[in-house]
C-alpha cells in the first residue's frame, strides 16, 4: 500500500512539472512578443532567415520556411501562416503574389506561388550582427538572435494575439506616424498617448481604452453612408471583421426581423465597398443604427497588453512599452556609435601606422634581418620615436600587419591620399564622438530620418470619434411618426391624433424655425412644447444637404432681406437667430430644398404694400441669384419698402428666367 502510495506522489509531481513546463513554453516561445524587438520566435526566426538569405531578389516563400525549419521545429504550415501574418502587416516582407485580403478573409496563394523579400525599411531597423545576441539553434547547428536589436516600437505598430496557457496578449496596431511621434516625445521627457489605428479602417471611439491594459475597451464601427433614402454603403469595415462575416450578420438580422433590408451586395476589390439595399419607406438614419446595434458594422475589442521582459511575461500599458522602445532605440544607437567609433579609432590607428612604416622606410630597417624576432624588433625601433603621435600602444600583431603589406603597395604608396584619408577618418571620429555626446538628439534625428524616408502613405485610417452605443430597443425597426399641434406649439410621436409630418424614430433630433427668425435643434420626444405656429419643423439629420430659402423683415418696420443656406453643425437645445437679432423680426417666406439645383429653381411673388410713387406693386424673386452661405449670414436686401405678402411665382414666371430687377 505504501509503495502504490509513493508511486501516485510521484506521478502526480511528474505531471505537475510537465504542466508547468509546458505552459512556460508556450508563453515564452510560442504565444507571447518580446518587449525587446516585439516578435513572437516563429517571427524572429523567419525574418532572421530571409535576412540570411537576402541577395536583393524575391524568394519563393516554400523555400523561405524550407530554411526557417533550421531554426524553427514545429513544422512548415506554422512558419508559412506566420509568414503570411507578416507580410498583410506591409511593414517588414514585401510581397509578390496572392497573399490574401485582410478585407475579405480570402487566404493566401500556396506558399510555393508566392514570393517574399525583407522591406528596405525592415533591414534598416531589425538587423545589425555586430549588436545581436545568439543562442544555439534547437539542434546546436546554428546560431539564431534572443532578439532583434529593433530600432522602432515594432510591437505597437504590427500588433499581435496570442493565447497561452493560463495566459493571453492581444496588442491592438498603431499608426506608424504617430509612433514616431511618440517616440520623439519620449526622448524628450514629454507626455506620451497613442491610439491604435486599423489598415481596414472604420470609426472608432477609444476613451475607454485605458493604454492598452486589461480591462480597456475600444469600439470600431464601419464606416456607413446614407446615398439616398434606400440605399446605404459601407466603404471601411471594423477591425478583425471582413466583408464576409459582416455581410452574413447582416443577414441573420434580416432574417431575424431586427432590420429591414431588401438585398446585400458586396464590391469589394481594392477597398471595402457593401451596398445595403433598403425596402419603400425605410428610414435610412434608423437602419444605419440597426446595423451598428444588431451586426458586426460595430464590434468592442478588449486588448491586453503582455509582453515577454526579462525571460517572464508582464502587462504593461502601451504607452510604456512605447518609451521602453525609444530608449532602447537610443541605446542600440549609442551601442553601434561606440562599435563605430572603435573601428575608426582602428583604422586611423594602422593608417598612421603604415604612413609612418613607409614614409620613413622603416621597412628597410628589417632587410638584414635573419630572424622573426630580430624582424619585430627593428620595426618597433623604427617606430619609437614616432609613437607620441599615436592614441594608443602598438602591439606585436600591428607590427605583424605592416609586414603583410605589399612591396607593390609601398612602391605606390601615396603622400598625399594617405594624408586625406586620415584627415577624413578624423572628421567621421569627430562627428561620431560629437554624436555620443549629444545621443538623444542623434536618436531623435534617427526618428525623424525614418519617417521621411518611410512614412509616405502610413497616415491614420482609422477616424477617432466618441459616440454612444446604440440603444437596440430603440432600433428594432423603430417607425415612428412625429405630429405636431400648431396651435398649441406642440410635437411629439404621441400626438397621434394631431397633424402627421414625417416618420422618425425616437433617437432622432428634430430642427424647429419660429416664425420670429430663430432655429432649434432638440431631441424629439413623445411631447414637447416647440412654440405656437412654427414656420417650419422636421426631423433633423445632420448628412442631409438640405438647402432653407427664407425671406425677413427686419425689425417691426426694417428693410426685407432674403438669404439661401444650410444648417451645418449645431449644439442641441441651443437657439440660433437667422435674421439680424433686432427685435420684432418676422419670416415672411420659408422653403425647404433637398438639392442645390432645386433651390435654383425657386421663385416667388414679392407683394408690395402700396405707397407713393410706388406702381409695380408685385415682381418676380429668383433665389438663384443668392449665394448659399451658412445660417448666420444677414442675406440680401429684397426691398427697403413695407411688404404684404411673399408667395410662390405661377408656373409661366418661373419659366421666364428673368434676374431680380432694381426692386432688389
Amino acid at each position: 500500500m505504501s509503495e502504490n502510495e509513493s508511486i501516485e506522489v510521484t506521478l502526480r509531481d511528474m505531471y505537475s512539472d510537465y504542466f508547468l513546463d509546458y505552459a512556460s513554453y508556450v508563453i515564452l516561445e510560442r504565444a507571447v512578443p518580446h518587449v525587446g524587438d516585439g516578435l513572437k520566435p516563429v517571427q524572429r526566426r523567419i525574418l532572421h532567415s530571409m535576412n540570411e538569405l537576402d541577395d536583393g531578389r524575391y524568394n519563393k516563400v516554400a523555400n523561405v520556411v524550407g530554411n526557417t525549419m533550421k531554426y524553427h521545429p514545429h513544422g512548415d504550415q506554422a512558419i508559412a501562416d506566420a509568414m503570411v501574418g507578416l507580410g498583410q502587416k506591409d511593414l517588414l516582407i514585401d510581397t509578390q503574389g496572392n497573399w490574401g485580403n485582410v478585407l475579405t478573409g480570402d487566404r493566401a496563394a500556396a506558399s510555393r506561388y508566392i514570393e517574399a523579400r525583407l522591406t528596405p525599411f525592415a533591414k534598416e531597423v531589425s538587423f545589425n550582427p555586430k549588436t545581436t545576441d545568439w543562442t544555439p539553434s534547437y539542434d546546436g547547428r546554428n546560431k539564431e538572435p534572443v532578439a532583434l536589436p529593433m530600432k522602432f516600437p515594432l510591437l505597437l505598430a504590427q500588433g499581435v494575439e496570442g493565447i497561452a496557457v493560463g495566459l493571453a496578449c492581444k496588442m491592438l496596431p498603431h499608426n506608424f506616424i504617430e509612433l514616431i511621434d511618440a517616440a520623439i516625445a519620449a526622448l524628450r521627457k514629454q507626455p506620451v498617448v497613442i491610439i491604435p489605428d486599423f489598415i481596414t479602417g472604420g470609426v472608432m471611439d477609444a476613451s475607454d481604452y485605458r493604454d492598452g491594459l486589461r480591462g480597456g475597451k475600444l469600439r470600431v464601427r464601419a464606416k456607413v453612408e446614407v446615398v439616398n433614402k434606400r440605399l446605404l454603403r459601407l466603404s471601411e469595415v471594423p477591425y478583425g471583421v471582413t466583408t464576409g462575416t459582416l455581410m452574413d450578420s447582416v443577414v441573420n438580422a434580416n432574417e431575424k426581423a431586427k432590420i429591414k433590408i431588401s438585398k446585400i451586395e458586396d464590391n469589394t476589390a481594392a477597398e471595402a465597398d457593401i451596398l445595403v439595399h433598403l425596402p419603400v419607406g425605410s428610414d435610412p438614419e434608423i437602419v444605419r443604427d440597426a446595423l451598428y446595434a444588431f451586426t458586426d458594422c460595430e464590434v468592442s475589442i478588449s486588448p491586453n497588453a503582455c509582453v515577454i521582459i526579462e525571460g517572464k511575461p508582464k502587462f504593461m500599458g502601451v504607452s510604456e512599452i512605447l518609451k521602453q522602445s525609444a530608449f532602447q532605440t537610443k541605446d542600440l544607437l549609442e551601442l553601434e556609435l561606440q562599435i563605430r567609433l572603435g573601428e575608426l579609432r582602428e583604422k586611423w590607428h594602422f593608417s598612421s601606422l603604415e604612413r609612418i612604416f613607409i614614409e620613413n622606410r622603416i621597412y628597410r630597417d628589417i632587410e638584414e634581418c635573419e630572424t622573426w624576432e630580430a624582424v619585430i624588433a627593428a620595426i618597433d625601433k623604427g617606430l619609437k620615436p614616432f609613437k607620441k603621435r599615436l592614441h594608443r600602444e602598438v602591439t606585436e600583431e600591428d607590427i605583424t600587419k605592416l609586414t603583410e603589406i605589399r612591396i607593390k603597395r609601398i612602391s605606390k604608396y601615396d603622400s598625399f591620399k594617405a594624408e586625406d584619408l586620415i584627415k577624413g577618418l578624423e572628421n567621421d571620429i569627430d562627428e561620431v564622438e560629437k554624436n555620443l555626446r549629444n545621443l538623444t538628439r542623434y536618436t531623435i534625428r534617427y526618428f525623424e530620418s525614418l519617417k521621411k524616408k518611410y512614412g509616405a502613405g502610413k497616415e491614420r485610417r482609422t477616424e477617432l470619434a466618441t459616440f454612444e452605443k446604440v440603444d437596440r430597443t430603440q432600433v428594432v425597426i423603430a417607425n415612428e411618426t412625429l405630429f405636431i399641434d400648431r396651435k398649441n406649439g406642440f410635437a411629439g410621436y404621441s400626438l397621434k391624433k394631431e397633424e402627421a409630418l414625417e416618420k422618425c424614430s425616437t433617437m432622432d433630433d428634430i430642427v424647429v424655425f419660429s416664425v420670429d427668425g430663430t432655429l432649434k435643434v432638440s431631441k424629439v420626444a413623445e411631447k414637447a412644447f416647440v412654440g405656437k405656429r412654427p414656420t417650419h419643423i422636421a426631423v433633423f439629420r445632420k448628412d442631409e444637404s438640405k438647402v432653407y430659402s427664407m425671406i425677413y423683415r427686419d425689425g417691426r418696420d426694417g428693410a426685407i432681406y432674403g438669404k439661401r443656406f444650410q444648417i451645418g453643425g449645431v449644439t442641441r437645445d441651443k437657439e440660433y437667430d437667422l435674421t439680424k437679432g433686432t427685435k420684432g423680426s418676422r419670416i415672411l417666406y420659408f422653403a425647404v430644398h433637398d438639392s442645390l439645383k432645386e433651390s435654383d429653381q425657386n421663385v416667388v411673388m414679392v407683394h408690395l404694400k402700396a405707397a407713393l410713387r410706388l406702381k409695380n406693386l408685385a415682381r418676380p424673386f429668383y433665389f438663384s441669384d443668392i449665394a448659399v452661405k451658412g445660417r448666420a449670414a444677414n442675406g440680401n436686401i429684397v426691398s427697403k419698402h413695407a411688404i404684404d405678402r411673399v408667395v410662390r411665382a405661377s408656373k409661366d414666371v418661373m419659366e421666364r428666367g428673368k434676374p431680380n430687377d432694381e426692386l432688389f
